[in-house]
Order: C-alpha cells, then structure tokens, then sequence
C-alpha cells in the first residue's frame, strides 16, 4: 500500500501540474479586447441586435485588439474618414477605429459605430451605395434622416447583412434537406 499511496500523489502532483499549464496557456492565448468606454454602449446594443437576428459575435470580439476613438484618421474639406477597420499583415482585422470628430454630435456617432461594427460583425466586405441613407452607404450626408428613422434602418442594416443573408440560405437548404 505504500507504494500505492506514492503513486497516488505523484499523479495528484502531476495533475495539478498540467492543469496550471493549461490555464497558463489558455490565459496567454486569450486575448483581452481594449474598447473605448465611450463606445461601449454602442456595441452592447449592437450586440443586442445581433442576438435577436441570431448572429454570433463572440469569438469574433476576442480576436480584436482594440475598438476605439482615434484621431489618426484623416479629416479633410476635401473629406474625412470617419471609421475604419485595422488589418494586420495577413489582412485579418485587428482593430475597429472611429474618428474623433464622429463625437462632435451622438447620432453621427451611433451611425459610424453601427456601419463599422456592421462591416466588422455583419460581414459587409463593401458598401451598399455612394450616398443612399443606409448605413452601410460610402457616405451618409444626411445621419439625421438615418437617426429619425432609426428601427427601420437598423431592421435593414441586419436583415440585408451578408451574415443574415447567409443565415438564412443555409436554414433554408438544410430546411429542404429534411
């Protein structure tokens, strides 16, 4: 019996060996997303949006480095860019960047912040038009129109997302399957 309470600790020890291990390597591969408190609430009614049209979001957060309010951005008469999505060398995107001056009023804040989270989290590789009044427009020269009509433009922001549209395709084929 000696030998077998031996045994048994040597393999308790081992245990918590490689336990500690793995958390260590999990906690290193985690990686902690930096989001700007002042767009914080924006995304967690994104968020919210984004669990009513059954659109996951999660795993793609965490592989975010930062979702912030940058002043590196150009601003320009000629024009300014008011958002932008960060890549990294392999072209995957790493950072969510709105410019400041987007603050200077909070709907034109809530529209960049939606249209850069829509091409981040809805899958919008492109825009839908120059200057339609849709949030994913290159340009929206009236936000206030947007704004005042807010449901209805978020309604089709989701439900014309490549995320949706892909959604819904695949329910509807694996729907026929059956």
């Amino acid at each position: 019996m000696h030998l077998v309470d031996k045994l048994q600790k040597m393999m308790k020890k081992i245990l918590i060996v490689l336990v500690l291990t793995f958390v260590k390597i999990s906690s290193i591969n985690a990686q902690d997303v930096s989001i700007d408190g002042r767009l914080q609430p924006l995304l967690n009614e994104f968020f919210t949006v984004c669990k009513k049209y059954d659109i996951t979001y999660y795993d793609k957060l965490f592989k975010l480095k930062t979702i912030d309010i940058v002043n590196t951005l150009t601003v320009s008469e000629e024009g300014s860019t008011l958002g932008m999505l960060k890549r990294n060398e392999e072209g995957q995107v790493i950072s969510i960047d709105i410019n400041w001056v987007a603050q200077l009023d909070k709907e034109i804040l809530k529209v960049v912040a939606f249209h850069e989270f829509a091409h981040y989290f809805l899958e919008y590789s492109t825009h839908v038009c120059d200057d339609c009044g849709h949030i994913m427009s290159v340009v929206n020269s009236d936000y206030f129109s947007i704004a005042n009509d807010w449901d209805v433009k978020l309604k089709q922001l989701f439900e014309e997302s490549p995320a949706y549209v892909k959604k819904q395709t695949v329910a509807y084929v694996e729907h026929e399957k059956e």
